[in-house]
């Protein structure tokens, strides 16, 4: 396999739209393909991620990062709401613990009216989003420097936000404090996990309960070419 091979993603068109009921547009195909050259080349001096193989970085962070907020793809139509007023009612994102940009980047992609911030408490992290965002194009997307709790003091932070995504952060309750904090009353955090065991969701309401938020709904899934167990912990902030 020479370099170019290695270096083009597959298209999956025909997965997206069996799984999502939404495929990429050929600029966004564009977009994926060059995010996926920067976090190769970022790679080599940052810690950025294990999953550099084509076909694994579709599955693992452009598919997995979309499955997060299905029900807001603007060709979703499976949802039993409207997809396109479930979208024009979430204009505001935070990535809690972005790391190389996912679930953020590829949200900002697909949705470019809503606005993302980027959040990280590694400072050599945001400064390659920082060289990341301009590279492609993406103007709905902000990065920010700081720790979740000492974000959520800030007056233009606190309950700001309408979606929350927590992405390999830490246990669920950890998540759930990071995230609350930021919502509005009414607003989601979307918790993607691994497995997700009873044990895990009773720890996780008993930490909730203080900080005004509930657990809406747990989907279950498998990933679509490894068949990898995955679940999203969806949690409305409710008071």
């Amino acid at each position: 396999m020479n370099q170019t091979e290695i270096m083009m993603l597959p298209e999956m068109n025909d997965l997206w739209q069996k799984t999502l009921n939404w495929q990429p547009d050929e600029s966004q195909q564009q977009q994926f393909q060059r995010l996926y050259e920067l976090i190769v080349e970022g790679n080599r001096s940052l810690n950025l991620t294990r999953i550099t193989e084509p076909m694994e970085f579709w599955e693992k962070h452009l598919w997995d990062s979309l499955r997060g907020i299905a029900r807001l793809l603007p060709t979703n139509h499976n949802s039993a709401e409207n997809p396109e007023s479930a979208t024009e009612s979430v204009q505001k994102a935070i990535d809690i613990g972005t790391g190389g940009g996912f679930p953020g980047l590829p949200i900002a992609i697909v949705l470019p009216h809503l606005s993302v911030t980027l959040l990280d408490s590694t400072r050599k992290k945001i400064t390659f989003l920082e060289t990341v965002l301009p590279y492609l194009g993406i103007e709905n997307a902000v990065t920010l420097l700081g720790r979740s709790d000492e974000i959520a003091r800030q007056p233009h932070h606190k309950q700001a936000y309408d979606l929350a995504l927590l992405r390999a952060v830490g246990a669920a309750p950890l998540c759930a404090k990071c995230a609350l904090p930021l919502l509005k009353n009414g607003g989601l955090a979307v918790l993607y996990r691994g497995n997700w065991t009873v044990e895990e969701e009773t720890e996780l309401q008993r930490a909730i309960e203080h900080l005004g938020g509930t657990v809406e709904s747990v989907e279950a899934f498998t990933t679509p070419t490894s068949q990898g167990a995955r679940h999203c912990v969806y949690l409305r902030k409710v008071e």
